[in-house]
């Protein structure tokens, strides 16, 4: 049996083992493991990978895994599980400027390439360039390095409309001029002007979104990262590249719409509407009228005590309080206390797609109190307590109520239908959409103040009897 067949029955190997990891990703119980199977393919892909004969100097490729090393040990141990958004977002970017760097590397202008492999070059760096710039974007937006708000000015559509076919006119150029001509001999320069407009593609294609559809955008990123491997995997001829890249891409893609259907959107309407460039109070203009019913630890203690029922519903304020452990202990106290406990999961609540679930799982909260607002909304009316931590915009009535809200239509969790509804929030501030909430105003709803961990930590004693 010769090399090159030994190599290729393992990138086989590493395939199914990919498949079959992204399988068990789909559900919370197995998820874990399906990581494990899929890192297993990964590494063995990546040894076969370096026992093929066309590497001729290891010294680069150790010096790459050393680094590469450190970096990803020091990203796991130093972040916070509330910078796992950007995180996520910094590491699509990574990955498409490592497929851009693959292109790049193989474009020899006198090497004589095929057209068929021009165009998987160009592929590769387009979709690795705008990947690349995009998730920077992505990042700052999400780190408030700069404003979460839609970037617009006029003419913007204009713009990248014209930058898209300058990259198709370059990208054609690049691929299928004769190599004698004037505009074949000048082929690198051309090649060189496709890079650029690819990162200016990036930026502009993100700026104009809004830190509130960052969920849809980094599931969309992450898919680019996946096709633009998979582009690099056709420029190098490498199977089990093609293979996960178009992987990450399919999957990616799914998860995309999974996102726009949760917030009842299209992918062009959250491209191009820039939503949340103005900060909305209403259809009139007029911000949400009413009065918020404030209430202390120890008021909303004897509610949720007395309670048979309690659904938890997380957001980003949870991330940022790292309250998970503490609701937790919460969840524990009022089991243990004879109540049912649930929690209901947004898809688009935090950041990134299931930021809630990975909060929750990092501190170990069984798999089958999640609940999806499917489940949870038609029976809303018999839960005793919505106990909301940190949660906004998808638990926002207007989506059912305002018609002319930014957000009409799209699916929330009713817990204003609850028996009572607790709030923990640090003031009555807009979320991140920018979108007031009557949710705060509602008669069956007590908003207690201040940092999430902290309320949660008093509850806990209250139960304690600290």
């Amino acid at each position: 049996m010769n090399d090159v067949l030994v190599i290729n029955l393992c990138y086989v190997a590493a395939a199914i083992l990919f498949i079959c990891g992204l399988k068990m990703l789909g559900s919370p119980a197995t998820a874990r493991r399906g990581n494990q199977i899929s890192s297993i393919g990964m590494l063995l892909a990546v040894v076969v990978t370096l026992f093929s004969r066309d590497i001729i100097d290891y010294k680069w490729i150790v010096i790459g895994i050393a680094a590469g090393g450190v970096i990803g040990v020091i990203a796991a141990r130093t972040v916070a599980m509330t910078g796992m958004p950007e995180m996520v977002a910094i590491f699509n970017g990574f990955g498409g400027i490592a497929s851009l760097l693959v292109g790049w590397a193989e474009f020899h202008p006198g090497r004589g390439h095929s057209p068929a492999t021009l165009v998987a070059i160009t592929l590769a760096v387009l979709i690795g360039g705008i990947t690349f710039t995009g998730s920077l974007v992505a990042y700052s937006k999400l780190a408030e390095r700069i404003t979460s708000k839609p970037i617009l000015f006029g003419g913007q559509q204009i713009v990248n409309a014209a930058l898209v076919l300058a990259v198709v006119v370059l990208g054609a150029i690049c691929c299928f001029a004769d190599g004698g001509s004037s505009l074949g001999t000048a082929r690198y320069e051309i090649f060189i002007a496709i890079v650029v407009v690819s990162f200016v593609l990036g930026v502009m294609a993100v700026i104009p979104i809004g830190g509130a559809d960052m969920p849809v955008v980094i599931a969309l990123l992450n898919s680019y990262s996946g096709l633009a491997a998979c582009a690099a995997g056709f420029v190098i001829l490498n199977n089990v590249l093609i293979v996960s890249g178009a992987l990450v891409g399919a999957s990616g893609l799914i998860l995309t719409n999974i996102m726009c259907k949760a917030m009842n959107r299209s992918l062009a309407n959250v491209l191009f509407s820039g939503f949340g460039s103005v900060s909305t109070s209403g259809g009139d203009g007029v911000g949400v009228q009413g009065e918020a019913k404030p209430i202390v630890a120890g008021d909303a203690y004897y509610i949720i005590e007395a309670a048979q029922s309690v659904i938890f519903v997380p957001g980003y304020g949870m991330a940022v309080a790292q309250a998970q452990h503490a609701v937790h202990e919460l969840a524990q106290q009022l089991e243990q206390n004879g109540c049912d406990v649930k929690f209901a999961i947004h898809p688009v609540a935090g950041r990134m797609p299931g930021h809630m679930n990975v909060l929750l799982a990092e501190a170990n909260v069984p798999y089958d109190q999640l609940v999806e607002p499917d489940d949870i909304n038609p029976i809303m009316e018999t839960v005793d307590v919505a106990l909301v931590i940190g949660a906004n915009d998808v638990v926002n009535p207007a989506a059912r109520e305002d018609e002319t809200s930014p957000i009409y239509g799209m699916p929330t969790i009713d817990v204003d239908r609850a028996r009572t509804c607790i709030v923990m929030k640090r003031s009555l501030s807009a979320g991140f959409a920018q979108i007031e909430n009557p949710l705060f105003f509602k008669d069956n709803t007590r908003m207690l103040f201040g940092d999430a961990k902290q309320s949660v930590t008093s509850l806990v004693a209250e139960f304690k009897g600290e």
